[in-house]
């Protein structure tokens, strides 16, 4: 049986990683600056969640949530005690693609209407509802297409109050803390704010998707806490289980629960919170949010007024490099020259850096260093 051929692949065999690195089957050495999507947060192979997820599973791997599972309050004791979220409540599920699914169901439940505002450039999954308000019309399958989804411009504060003026019917507004497939684009302050304040008026739920940029990415706990807003929801994923798949929502209090209103299979099992607990005390324990903080700065400052380099723009370890041209070509001489990897956007000329946020300033000086030689050559 053959794979359904739906992957553009690298020509990369990974076969053992530990920290920033992996080796191909051939034991040639990568650097890894892409952690599959963002996913890999605290390391390939950190020793704390390589030891949490083998004693767990030596134990009891899985369950459902059809019977008590006392891990899953662990993670959301440690998760109000690292976000500050204390007064929301936590539901546990697997995928970004279904965070946001449950995420626009309940923001619908609750407010009894249907419409939901997103915008240009975003990227929130692959399934029914999140497809239907992610701007990518190759992937919106015709089951998927939808009146219900209202695509705005991103960043645009009139736009945004003009449609709170003439639609009664908006139920929520999604927005990712940075977007990532969007290229590394970051909302503004008042942009978000003004998010925040519609939504509060209008009886209306405002949804953070933090899946790419949560988890310290940004070099705060969520990206939105940079503009100081307090979202109704907030999806969740990516890193959370550095590779183990995990995915979750937080919930305001101004939500009431009852039995069935949401539900999953493999959801909150044992193995995911090990390892969403390994990530959370790796975090925690090493201080990883102001690691990715200064080692974004650093990064960032090694390669600004560069040549070819246009535009750099970033909160943490979530950088996007406007090149001057398209970046595939530069990607590829990374990968077959330097060892290294990085990863693309939607916006071609953009190449997007997303390494584990315990990566060390030694590591991406060797990038920068890569980049700035094979820049000066064009």
């Amino acid at each position: 049986m053959k794979l359904f051929d739906v992957y553009p692949l690298i020509d990369v065999t990974p076969a053992k990683a530990e920290g920033s690195y992996f080796w191909d089957e051939n034991g040639t050495e990568y650097l890894d600056l892409y952690g599959g999507h963002a996913v890999i947060s605290i390391g390939h192979s950190h020793p704390t969640y390589v030891k949490y997820i083998t004693e767990q599973l030596n134990n009891i791997g899985f369950y459902s949530n059809y019977v008590k599972i006392p891990i899953q309050n662990q993670v959301a004791e440690q998760l109000t005690k690292l976000s500050g979220y204390d007064d929301y409540t936590l539901f546990l599920c697997n995928s970004g693609a279904e965070a946001n699914e449950n995420a626009i169901k309940l923001a619908s439940f609750h407010t009894g209407k249907k419409k939901i505002i997103y915008f240009s450039g975003a990227f929130h999954g692959r399934t029914a509802a999140a497809v239907a308000c992610t701007d990518n019309p190759k992937i919106v399958a015709p089951v998927n297409q939808s009146e219900n989804f209202v695509k705005l411009p991103f960043n645009d504060l009139e736009a945004l109050e003009n449609e709170f003026k003439t639609n009664p019917d908006i139920a929520g507004v999604i927005v990712e803390g940075i977007q990532g497939v969007g290229g590394v684009q970051i909302p503004t302050t008042a942009f978000l704010q003004k998010i925040q304040e519609l939504c509060n008026e209008n009886n209306a739920v405002f949804i953070a998707d933090e899946i790419q940029s949560g988890f310290g990415r940004s070099g705060k706990f969520f990206a939105h806490q940079h503009a100081g807003v307090t979202p109704d929801i907030i999806s969740m994923a990516k890193g959370m289980g550095n590779g183990f798949p995990v995915a979750g929502i937080l919930i305001s209090p101004k939500f009431k629960a009852s039995y069935g209103l949401l539900g999953t299979t493999f959801g909150g099992n044992f193995l995911a919170c090990a390892a969403t607990k390994a990530v959370l005390d790796v975090i925690e324990k090493e201080n990883l949010l102001q690691n990715a903080q200064e080692v974004g700065d650093y990064l960032v400052s090694l390669l600004q007024n560069q040549k070819n380099i246009k535009e750099i723009r970033y909160q943490g370890l979530m950088i996007g490099i406007d090149l001057a041209f398209p970046c595939n070509e530069v990607r590829t001489r990374l990968v077959k020259e330097y060892k290294m990897l990085t990863g693309n956007a939607s916006t071609p000329n953009t190449l997007r850096v997303l390494p584990a946020l315990n990566v060390k300033k030694e590591d991406v000086k060797k990038f920068a260093d890569a980049l700035i030689q094979i820049l000066n050559e064009y």
